[in-house]
């Protein structure tokens, strides 16, 4: 199973950056989890984005779904024929939200008609060719599933999505291969209860990791403006395994180590 970064900024990009998007590929399954500002141009260095079975959107923040506009724009335009329609899972709510979105400049039925839509439901499993997608709720400022990615030899990837301290996403990612989670802040809100919180700290992201045995932790979600040194110094504090800050092109071979972009 291979996972490549293509956008690891948080709500605002960095310097030539994208938001989160992650391609996920098996044999048999090419998924997009995320598809923020910025993500399909980098999409387009890595697959043909017909190739895309599925796109999953962990939440309803634009930092996360911006880039479906113009992923469909290409798949209504810019294929010589119709494109197959990737299935477009979406949190509760989804669709309505999209076509509110949509119907702004008069396109209300164009996603709708690029892709295969669907919600989920927070606790579904979902079949994508070789790979296997838990989805579970995660305590953030809208609903939000962390994604947890089995591929067929048993190798996961867990992703976070966005979440303040969490005993869910622990028990979701106990045991995972790699572990890429949030680390948006540089120090906590301490004026926001810990049930009340949205995002995490890189040492608090560490503590995640080494309660959850993961194999490898992966800081994403982090701005350039944060000295990544710094992030991963403070996330080894509370974990002992291999840690890094992600970045656009860095490829995962999932249980294989760090491939280069």
């Amino acid at each position: 199973m291979r996972a490549t970064v293509l956008g690891k900024s948080p709500a605002w990009q960095d310097a030539d950056g994208a938001c989160s998007g992650y391609l996920m590929q098996e044999a048999g399954a090419t998924v997009l989890l995320d598809c923020g500002n910025g993500v399909f141009g980098k999409l387009r260095r890595y697959a043909a984005f017909t190739s895309v079975d599925a796109v999953v959107i962990t939440h309803l923040h634009a930092d996360h779904f911006f880039d479906l506009v113009p992923f469909a724009y290409a798949l209504t335009f810019g294929v010589t024929g119709p494109a197959r329609a990737p299935r477009l899972l979406l949190p509760p709510g989804g669709r309505a939200t999209l076509r509110r979105l949509a119907a702004s400049w008069g396109g209300e039925g164009l996603l709708d008609g690029a892709f295969a839509v669907e919600e989920y439901a927070p606790g579904d499993d979902v079949a994508l060719g070789d790979l296997r997608l838990r989805l579970r709720t995660v305590p953030h400022f809208v609903p939000t599933c962390a994604v947890d990615v089995t591929g067929g030899d048993g190798k996961r990837l867990t992703y976070g999505a966005d979440h303040g301290p969490s005993d869910a996403l622990v028990g979701l990612a106990r045991g995972t291969d790699v572990l890429l989670m949030e680390a948006t802040l540089a120090e906590p809100d301490r004026a926001d209860p810990p049930d009340e919180r949205g995002h995490l700290t890189p040492r608090e992201a560490g503590e995640h990791a080494g309660r959850a045995q993961a194999g490898r932790l992966v800081l994403t979600h982090i701005s350039d403006l944060v000295d990544a040194d710094h992030a991963v110094a403070e996330a080894a504090l509370a974990f002992t395994g291999p840690v890094e800050v992600a970045r656009e092109g860095a490829v995962y071979e999932i249980g294989a180590g760090v491939g280069a972009p």
